[in-house]
């Protein structure tokens, strides 16, 4: 289920909801368990088994490590542990991508491109990572209920696509948690701005997106290049920050308090800043799980650069096992290199105007690779962009062949709320005496929810993209 169709809205959270609530306190924890199963069972049906030997496994790992007697034995535990996830993971996710790479045995491929992907299992394997290394490092204590433990790997609000949740962030709300009348109504209206960023602004961006990505090589035009790169950047910003808004409201409706996983990336000044605006969750799980483990920056500054390479390198294909996205995460590492090489400081000198405009088209650039289905699509769209005229290109498909009213006011829309803009409209308009209370709030929330529940019926089936990582 995606949280924007009607089968969620409209049967299953409301189900959800009143199962819960009239639920006693104590058996709360396996009343949202056995509906996040039933959830990632609709699914992933035959892939539930996958979801369950993760929790099972990790379960009884976490005894092991809290039972050794000593670091060494505590540190095999955690060995183990860590590689068979990590196994598991590479098992689903990079098996064709490394028999590619390595052999050309017909057999092999074969058989590993018929390795289905489990949806989510690259967000539910890192929690369940955390678990095993927060525990080791005694910086949590050991879940001894099953129940508790399933419900924070299989949670279905973030289980799908994050946020990336740490247990010592729920360890207490999997103890005892309560919901009071704010935070329903807080959760409810975050879940649907999250939904009208999904159906109003995401899913059109990306038929726009797809339209021009799959126009012919040979017909793609200078404009129309930028206007499909332009469209995925607004495109994978809202549908990534819509699920994380979703996730967060459900999360506060039933007494979890997520991480925020988003905050405006889109008006850093840096790379650097980019990446502590943008998936949060992520940046900081590479940061305390791999950077710093790796030395971060305390063995001097060419191990720096290298431990950043690799991170970004591995950050890319995190994402997605090819070379596409392994040089997505390349290129990231080598702009925050050369950031903390010496350009970052010339460019906190430059104006502001300036360092927004070169993030932008940094970033772009890199989502060109994200979003490209081989490097040959990558080269033309770069070529096309910033060569205009480059291979004596007919404009077969003229931008103006993509472009309509809706469209234009569409990306106008997103581009105003990928920036805190918005607060100085609200803020302009209250200085005219224009008060937003409750009744306003709630009025508008409804209005929203009434328009998005209507585009979201007459759209097509359209999942989130982060749910194929």
């Amino acid at each position: 289920m995606v949280f924007s169709e009607p089968t969620f809205l409209f049967f299953f959270l409301p189900l959800v909801l009143a199962v819960y609530f009239l639920t006693p306190q104590r058996y709360k924890n396996c009343c949202l368990l056995l509906f996040s199963l039933v959830f990632y069972a609709s699914g992933e049906d035959e892939f539930l088994i996958v979801l369950l030997g993760v929790v099972l496994f990790n379960y009884a790992a976490g005894f092991a490590i809290a039972a050794a007697r000593t670091r060494s034995s505590a540190r095999i535990a955690l060995g183990v542990g860590v590689g068979l996830n990590l196994c598991t993971l590479i098992y689903f996710k990079y098996a064709y991508f490394l028999a590619s790479t390595i052999t050309g045995n017909e057999a092999v491929l074969d058989f590993t491109g018929r390795i289905h992907l489990p949806i989510g299992v690259s967000f539910y394997i890192f929690q369940a990572l955390t678990y095993l290394i927060d525990l080791y490092r005694r910086s949590i204590s050991l879940q001894r209920s099953l129940p508790s433990f399933a419900l924070y790997v299989s949670l279905f609000p973030q289980l799908i696509a994050g946020p990336i949740v740490r247990y010592s962030e729920v360890e207490e709300e999997l103890r005892n948690r309560t919901t009071t009348r704010e935070d329903f109504a807080a959760g409810a209206q975050r879940f649907m701005i999250g939904l009208g960023k999904k159906v109003l602004i995401a899913d059109p961006m990306g038929v726009l997106a797809d339209r021009i990505f799959a126009v012919p090589l040979d017909g793609v035009s200078t404009g129309t290049a930028w206007l499909g790169v332009a469209a995925y950047t607004l495109q994978i910003f809202f549908d990534f920050s819509a699920y994380s808004d979703m996730a967060i409201g459900l999360g506060r409706i039933f007494g979890f308090k997520f991480p925020e996983n988003f905050n405006y990336p889109y008006i850093s000044q840096s790379i650097t800043e980019f990446w502590r605006r943008w998936h949060m969750t992520l940046s900081r799980w590479f940061r305390d799980y791999l950077y710093i483990p790796l030395g971060g920056n305390r063995k001097g500054p060419f191990r720096t650069y290298f431990n950043l390479s690799v991170v970004f390198i591995i950050c890319g294909l995190w994402h997605g096992a090819s070379w596409n996205f392994a040089f997505w995460g390349a290129y990231h590492g080598f702009l925050l290199v050369i950031e903390r090489i010496g350009f970052g400081a010339a460019l906190a000198r430059a104006p502001a105007a300036f360092r927004h405009l070169y993030v932008m088209v940094a970033v772009m650039i890199g989502w060109t690779a994200f979003r490209a289905e081989t490097f040959e699509q990558t080269r033309v769209f770069l070529s096309r962009m910033f060569v205009p005229g480059a291979g004596g290109v007919a404009a077969s498909f003229p931008v103006e062949r993509f472009l309509d009213p809706y469209i234009l006011l569409t990306m106008m829309i997103g581009v105003v709320l990928s920036t805190p803009a918005h607060r100085y409209l609200f803020a302009g308009v209250r200085s005219l005496g224009w008060r937003f209370g409750p009744v306003t709030a709630a009025g508008g929330s409804a209005a929203l929810l009434f328009v998005s529940v209507v585009a979201a019926a007459a759209a097509d089936y359209s999942p989130f993209i982060y749910f194929r990582f």
